[in-house]
């Protein structure tokens, strides 16, 4: 089942990706583009010059940047980098009670200020019984091996957001969080540990203290049209495993 899809997306060579927000890509006619990227991270194992790119078009023709960064292929797979995704295909996915790990959901909200620590949480929602179960979405891109990693920096901020779900569940609410696996490529999920050890242990006491650990396995459908444009679309086919790496 596709949850989100974009379509008119245009193909082209990644030249280079630079400070953190722009992207050089090379189109089929031969006119590079600066495109937009919305992932400020390392994105580590995400792309290398070369690699094939799909674009959205932006739809205010003002934009400075006209088109923004979507997906790369690598290796025969593609990796999704534009960072709103995630939150979105897991949204859909809750309204169409179709998100793994957590069935039975509804009037799902998105972005709601929770805590005590003054976060927001991507989806929040009810369960079948009236209690609310609160959802924060991870993307997750980095790779090793046949493994999906995150982080793949040191995050405080998402740290915060563990502590912050153990709380919930501690006051009786139901809380998740969700390891969107942006990549077609890899089979298993663990904690980066050797990247942010004080993250891996918190994800380890989050899981023990009933937060539920969703590494979301992410399926990203593409087709092409005889006008050389591209779609794709957002599928979440099941959970990965779970497994500790050393």
């Amino acid at each position: 089942m596709i949850l989100v899809e974009k379509t008119g997306l245009v193909p082209g060579l990644l030249i280079q990706r630079y400070k953190r927000f722009l992207a050089d890509v090379r189109l089929a006619d031969g006119s590079v583009v600066t495109a937009h990227t919305t992932n400020t991270g390392s994105m580590k194992t995400c792309w290398e010059p070369g690699d094939r790119v799909l674009l959205e078009r932006a739809a205010n023709p003002d934009r400075k940047l006209k088109f923004t960064w979507l997906a790369v292929e690598r290796d025969g797979g593609w990796v999704g980098v534009e960072t709103g995704m995630p939150n979105k295909v897991v949204a859909e996915a809750a309204r169409r009670d179709a998100l793994p790990g957590l069935s039975g959901l509804r009037e799902v909200r998105t972005e709601v200020k929770y805590g005590a620590e003054r976060s927001r949480i991507d989806v929040l929602a009810l369960d079948g019984v009236g209690r609310q179960v609160f959802v924060e979405v991870k993307n997750t891109t980095l790779k090793d091996r046949d493994w999906a990693l995150f982080p793949d920096a040191v995050t405080e901020r998402g740290t915060k957001h563990l502590r912050e779900l153990q709380a919930m569940v501690r006051e009786g609410h139901r809380a998740a969080i969700a390891l969107f696996v942006h990549r077609t490529d890899v089979d298993r999920f663990d904690a980066a540990r050797e990247i942010d050890p004080l993250y891996a242990a918190e994800l380890d006491r989050a899981a023990a203290a009933g937060v539920l650990v969703l590494p979301l396995a992410v399926r990203l459908v593409t087709t092409e049209d005889a006008s050389g444009l591209w779609s794709l679309g957002w599928e979440l086919p099941g959970l990965l495993p779970w497994l500790r790496r050393g």
